[in-house]
């Protein structure tokens, strides 16, 4: 998604029209700042602690829309890269057609593609849920047709339940990604290729509410990803997990997909963990990009091992080195919420929706907090039993109560609120049952 950041006024120094005199240009001023080399470690903390949580009063909001692609007909049919490509046109991304216009969608969101086909529609930030909502929907319309008028369609689960995964897009970073998660297990390759999420983009707050809001947002983690879990069937087999989307994502790589350990600064310790992950790839003039095994960033800065041999990091490596974690929460200024199963196509809006409502005040989110303590940690019961562990379904359900109470706050409909209750009061009583 667009950082939503993006949408603030002009930093000091230019006017929304553009340089003053005497200015650097904004596009020769970022290439400058983005080819600049780090010196130490504490620099390349100070970087990401600038650019992963900026701060101010939480009003911005944007969604991420992923879906996997089928056949209308048979949707286990192989997907192939020339299909999709003629059907999304000239909004085709350019991982996939490397001279595509890649033109926005008619409300102005970006449609890229993971790496095994799926589809990912990621709108601009939002001032207010109803203009997400209508803005999400009307892209979302717009891929729909245009996969239909080639016998595609979109898939409405978090996983692929009839194809087994096989990478699509032939860049270099995937490919390296693959050949790194191989020995590892079939969880890599799975992530890649065969899941699909729904993402929710909300502000990280004013500075004195950061570390509330950050520690909401991952105690919801295993409430809301049992309760919108919706992915166990995966390649004609019933996995036993109600999320075998999060079980993928868990046996990939853990240094890069756990959730963080609960810290009282987590600015501090999200830039130690970035500056200690490995990297993941190196980018390279090549196709091949394959990173020095164990070799951190924090090493790569220091000049240790096998960066002895490599240019010193820049400020772009240590930006693209932040697009390799994948974790439930992800900091780029914004809190990208990544814990969700993908939904279907025409209620993706009730998860994100009650995601959004818990986080709508100081109050509720220290009432979230409450909720969700005794759950916080529990990501692999979440993942395998979802509403079926007794604790997690005792935590979503005062959590709910809580999230459909606030849905007021976001400008919708009172329709839209009564629905969004009913599904959520639906999968309760459904989790009752079992």
């Amino acid at each position: 998604m667009t950082a939503i950041r993006d949408a603030r006024p002009c930093p000091s120094g230019a006017g929304p029209d553009g340089p003053g005199p005497g200015d650097v240009p904004p596009v020769a001023a970022a290439e400058e700042a983005a080819a600049r080399e780090l010196s130490d470690r504490a620099e390349g903390e100070a970087y990401v602690a600038s650019v992963c949580f900026k701060h101010g009063p939480p009003r911005l909001l944007g969604v991420e829309l992923e879906y996997t692609v089928h056949d209308t007909a048979d949707p286990a049919l192989p997907l192939t890269a020339s299909r999709l490509a003629g059907a999304l046109g000239p909004h085709a991304p350019r991982t996939l057609v490397p001279d595509s216009p890649a033109l926005p969608l008619p409300a102005g969101s970006a449609l890229t593609l993971e790496p095994g086909g799926q589809v990912e529609i990621s709108t601009t930030p939002h001032s207010s849920w109803r203009s997400l909502c209508d803005a999400a929907d009307t892209d979302l319309a717009a891929v729909t047709d245009l996969l239909a008028r080639a016998g595609l369609t979109l898939g409405t689960h978090g996983i692929d339940p009839f194809r087994t995964p096989r990478r699509l897009l032939p860049t270099p970073r995937y490919a390296a990604m693959e050949r790194r998660f191989a020995p590892i297990g079939p969880g890599g390759i799975t992530m890649m290729c065969s899941t699909a999420a729904l993402q929710v983009c909300v502000d990280a707050g004013e500075r004195a509410h950061v570390a509330g809001r950050w520690a909401a947002v991952h105690a919801l983690g295993p409430v809301l990803l049992a309760l919108f879990a919706n992915s166990r069937h995966h390649a004609g087999a019933d996995t036993g997990f109600a999320s075998a989307r999060w079980r993928s994502v868990m046996d990939t790589e853990p240094c890069r997909t756990l959730a963080p350990e609960p810290a009282d600064d987590p600015v501090a310790a999200w830039a130690g963990r970035v500056m200690d992950t490995p990297l993941l790839v190196l980018r390279g003039d090549g196709d091949t990009w394959d990173a020095p095994a164990g070799l951190t960033f924090a090493d790569w800065v220091a000049g240790r091992g096998a960066a002895a041999r490599l240019p010193r990091p820049t400020v772009a490596d240590l930006d693209y080195h932040l697009t390799t974690l994948f974790t439930p929460v992800r900091p780029h200024g914004y809190l990208e919420v990544r814990y969700l199963d993908a939904q279907p196509p025409e209620s993706w809006a009730h998860a994100a929706a009650l995601l959004a409502a818990l986080l709508s005040g100081p109050e509720v989110v220290d009432r979230v907090v409450e909720r969700c303590a005794p759950v916080t940690d529990r990501w692999s019961a979440a993942a395998r039993h979802g509403l079926a562990d007794p604790a997690i379904a005792a935590a979503a359900s005062a959590v709910a109560g809580l999230g459909c109470a606030a849905l007021s706050a976001l400008d919708l409909p009172d329709r839209t609120i009564t629905d969004i209750a009913d599904t959520v009061d639906r999968r309760l009583r459904a989790a009752g049952r079992e």
